[in-house]
C-alpha cells in the first residue's frame, strides 16, 4: 500500500483507535501526532492487508498441486507443498494457475498462509477430539480386547504349542465277487459280498512337528473270501492289515489297534520313527507310483510286492530328505526294520524266527516325476504279498528272500488328456532252507487320468506280472481298471474291473475275472 493509501486510511483508523469520550476537537491533533496513534494507523493497515490476502487465497485456493502450472515433481520442495495442498487446504496460487515458487514472501504473506494452516489443524483435531468423545466408551471396550489380546499373545508365545489330537475317519463299503472262484477250501467262494472296512486315526502332536499316531482298526473279512485269502492274486488295498506278512484282517467285527508309532524330526533333513506297529511301505519318504486305485493290493504297492510288502509290526526307522527351495526336486533315503512277531518273547525283536523286515530305499522325488531303487532282506515268514506259485509259500518255514526293485512315475504339468504314467520292476530271490533256491520278477505298467470328464474324479487302467515260482507255474498277469467318482470332498464311488490270467493258486487254475464297488467315507 502506498503512501497515499495510508493517508486516505487514516480517518477511518483513527475512528477505530481512539476513546469515544475525547472530545474529537481536542484529542485529533494530539492523537494523530502521538506514536500511539501511528501505531494504531499502522495496526489497522497491516490488519487489512492480512484480510485482503485471506480474501485472495479463498479465491485462488486450490485442492491438488497438480493445479500449479509452473510446478514440477522435480523441484526440491515438490512433496512438502504437496501435503500442505492436499492435507490441509491451506496454500492458494495465482489466478493464472501458478504458484511462482521462486518468488520471495512477505512478512504478510508468510503470516496469513501460517494462520490458514494453523487454522485447518485446529479444525482436524477439534475434528478428532469430537469423534474420540463420541465414541468413547467403543474405543475403552477395544483398549480393553486389545490388553486381553496381548495377554494371549504372550501366552502363546510362552507355550509356542500344547498338546493336540486330531480325529481322522475312514469307512470303506465293498461291494464285489470273482465268479467262478473255487479257493483253496470247499464252499461257495464265488458269491458275492458286501464288507466294510473302518479306520480311525488319531494323531497326537506335542510340539506341532512330531506324531503319536494310534489308529483303530475294524472290518469284516473272512479268510475264505478271495479277496483277503493270504495268497490271493484279488486281495484288495482294504483288506490288507497287520497280518500282512500271512494274510489278512484279523479277527471279524472287532475294534483293534492297527498302528502305533511315534515320529519325530531330528534337525531339517532327518526323520526318525519308532513303535509297536509300524508298517515299513509307511516308513519311507515316498513310494515311487502315482497309481491310486485303493483296489487290487499288487498295485497299491507300485506292482514290486517283493519290496513293498507291507510288513507290520515293531520296529523303527529312519528318514533323510535333501534340504532345496519349496517346489525344488530333492534326493532322499529310507531305512527300516520291521519284526511281524516281535511282541513275542519266543521270538524277540531281534530273532531271525520273528519275521524280520529290512528295507532300504534310495530316490528322487521332483515336482512332476519321481523314482526309486529300494531292497528288503526278509527272514523266515516274511511272505511275499501277492504271490503265485509254492515257493513262495515256503517262506513260512525256514527260507530268506532278497528282493529289489526300481520304480518311477511322471505326471503332466496339468490335468486332462494327457494321463500320469507309473511304471516298475521287481526281483525276488529266495534261498537256504529246505524249499531251495528259487526266484522270480514282476512288472508294472499303470496310466491314471486326473480329472477325468468331470473335475475331482479319476479313472486308472493297470497291468502287471505277479511274482511267481514253482513247478510248471505260467507267468500270472492282472489287470485292472477303475472310475473314481468324487460325489463330495468326503464322500466318493469307486466301480472297478479286474481280471488274473493263469491263477496257479487256486484249484482249477484258470484265467479269473473279478468286480468291484468301492464307497469311501473320510471325515
Amino acid at each position: 500500500m502506498n503512501p497515499f493509501q495510508r493517508m486516505l486510511l487514516a480517518p477511518a483508523a483513527l475512528g477505530l483507535v481512539l476513546p469515544a469520550v475525547i472530545a474529537p476537537e481536542t484529542a485529533a491533533a494530539a492523537e494523530l501526532g502521538s506514536p500511539n496513534g501511528r501505531e494504531a494507523i499502522n495496526d489497522y493497515m497491516e490488519q487489512q492487508e492480512i484480510d485482503e490476502l485471506k480474501a485472495w487465497r479463498s479465491r485462488n485456493q486450490v485442492t491438488s498441486v497438480n493445479q500449479f502450472a509452473d510446478v514440477r515433481p522435480t523441484d526440491w520442495a515438490y512433496q512438502a507443498l504437496s501435503n500442505l495442498v492436499e492435507k490441509y487446504g491451506c496454500v492458494a496460487g495465482y489466478p493464472n494457475g501458478t504458484y511462482k515458487g521462486g518468488q520471495p514472501m512477505s512478512r504478510f504473506e508468510a503470516a496469513a498462509l501460517l494462520n490458514a494452516c494453523l487454522d485447518r489443524v485446529t479444525e482436524v483435531t477439534d475434528e478428532l477430539q469430537r469423534l474420540m468423545d463420541e465414541f468413547k466408551k467403543e474405543l475403552a471396550v477395544l483398549k480393553g480386547r486389545v490388553d486381553g489380546l496381548e495377554a494371549k499373545v504372550g501366552t502363546l508365545e510362552a507355550q509356542q504349542f500344547s498338546t493336540t489330537t486330531k480325529l481322522k475317519g475312514e469307512v470303506n463299503f465293498i461291494l464285489g465277487g470273482v465268479p467262478d472262484y473255487d479257493g483253496n477250501t470247499t464252499g461257495n467262494q464265488d458269491r458275492t459280498t458286501f464288507n466294510y472296512d473302518l479306520r480311525l486315526n488319531l494323531d497326537t502332536s506335542f510340539t506341532g512337528k512330531d506324531l503319536l499316531k494310534t489308529r483303530l482298526r475294524s472290518a469284516n473279512f473272512t479268510a475264505a473270501s478271495p479277496f483277503n485269502a493270504g495268497d490271493s492274486l484279488f486281495k484288495l488295498d482294504k483288506a490288507s492289515s497287520t497280518n500282512a506278512g500271512t494274510g489278512g484282517i484279523n479277527g471279524l467285527d472287532t475294534i483293534t489297534i492297527d498302528r502305533l508309532y511315534y515320529q519325530f524330526p531330528v534337525g531339517k533333513q532327518f526323520t526318525l520313527t519308532a513303535g509297536a506297529l509300524m508298517r515299513n511301505t509307511e516308513t519311507l519318504a515316498f513310494i515311487p507310483t502315482a497309481y491310486r486305485s485303493q483296489l487290487l493290493d499288487f498295485f497299491s504297492v507300485a506292482g514290486t510286492p517283493g519290496v513293498y510288502n507291507k510288513a507290520t509290526g515293531a520296529g523303527f526307522g529312519a528318514v533323510w530328505k535333501q534340504s532345496v527351495a519349496k517346489g525344488k526336486g530333492f534326493w532322499n533315503t529310507s531305512v527300516n526294520f520291521i519284526a511281524q512277531d516281535g511282541e513275542l518273547s519266543t521270538s524277540g525283536i531281534f530273532d531271525s524266527a520273528g519275521k524280520l523286515n529290512t528295507t532300504a530305499q534310495l530316490g528322487y522325488k521332483g515336482p512332476n516325476w519321481g523314482a526309486a531303487v529300494a531292497y528288503r532282506n526278509g527272514t523266515t515268514g516274511t511272505r511275499t504279498i501277492n504271490a503265485n506259485g509254492t515257493a513262495f509259500n515256503s517262506l513260512v518255514n525256514d527260507q530268506i528272500s532278497n528282493n529289489f526293485s526300481i520304480a518311477g512315475f511322471w505326471q503332466p504339468p496339468n490335468t486332462g488328456i494327457i494321463p500320469s504314467i507309473s511304471a516298475s520292476y521287481g526281483f525276488t530271490d529266495i534261498s537256504g532252507g529246505s524249499g531251495g533256491a528259487a526266484n522270480s520278477q514282476s512288472w508294472s505298467v499303470a496310466l491314471q487320468w486326473d480329472d477325468a470328464f468331470v473335475k475331482g474324479n479319476s479313472a486308472g487302467i493297470a497291468i502287471g506280472q505277479n511274482p511267481s515260482a514253482g513247478p510248471a507255474v505260467e507267468d500270472p498277469l492282472s489287470l485292472e481298471l477303475f472310475y473314481k467318482f468324487q460325489v463330495t470332498d468326503n464322500i466318493s464311488i469307486t466301480p472297478g474291473l479286474f481280471y488274473i490270467s493263469n491263477n496257479s493258486n487256486q484249484v482249477n487254475d484258470k484265467d479269473l475275472w473279478g468286480g468291484v464297488i468301492l464307497t469311501q467315507f473320510r471325515f
